[in-house]
């Protein structure tokens, strides 16, 4: 198993605690080849964490390289990327994350599909339940997830859907093909505003 633990420092976070509690329960609800397994979520002495499968393996973020995945290997991952959203779409849960960084590829070549912890329970959100763009560390009214695999509408803190788990997907597989990201821009604004604006 993996142990991932929420920092004390981080505990004291109303913000923090309650993110790292969305994520055990959108794992928790998951039971997917694709999905890591949530064994148990625990608390001791004032410590949240939670007890995960260890998932050896590289993320996908080293995989790819200049030039991009051979086709085989793109539709294989990408196969496996599709049926585990779907499987959190129909629980109701969207990821809001989905990254190269967030994927990992074992020694035997099966998919897995890492970190929820920005993830949404679309069943949950209500009127004011908007996400939150972070280049750091989370700040509360901040939006939330990686700019560079952000839809339109996480960028423009809209409500959000399942769609913009495609659209980060679409981004994975366009990186996955050519070796390079679709977006570009000097800065992250640079970068947000060419995912509102532009065309790859």
């Amino acid at each position: 198993i993996a142990i991932k633990v929420l920092p004390a420092a981080m505990a004291h976070d109303p913000d923090r605690l309650a993110r790292f509690q969305r994520e055990a329960r959108a794992l928790a609800a998951l039971n997917h080849p694709h999905i890591v397994t949530v064994y148990s979520v625990e608390e001791a002495d004032g410590v949240n964490f939670l007890a995960i499968e260890l998932v050896e393996g590289q993320p996908l973020d080293r995989l790819i390289c200049r030039g991009g995945l051979p086709v085989e290997q793109i539709v294989e991952i990408a196969s496996a990327l599709a049926d585990a959203l779907a499987a959190a779409h129909d629980k109701g849960i969207v990821h809001r994350d989905l990254k190269p960084a967030n994927v990992m590829i074992t020694h035997d070549g099966r998919v897995k599909v890492l970190d929820f912890g920005l993830a949404k329970d679309v069943n949950e959100g209500g009127p004011n339940d908007t996400t939150v763009t972070s280049l750091g560390n989370t700040q509360a009214g901040v939006v939330m997830g990686t700019p560079a695999y952000m839809s339109p509408e996480q960028i423009s803190a809209r409500p959000l859907d399942h769609r913009t788990d495609i659209f980060s997907l679409g981004v994975v597989l366009y990186e996955m093909a050519t070796g390079q990201q679709p977006f570009k821009g000097n800065s992250s604004a640079e970068l947000l505003s060419a995912i509102l604006r532009d065309h790859p």
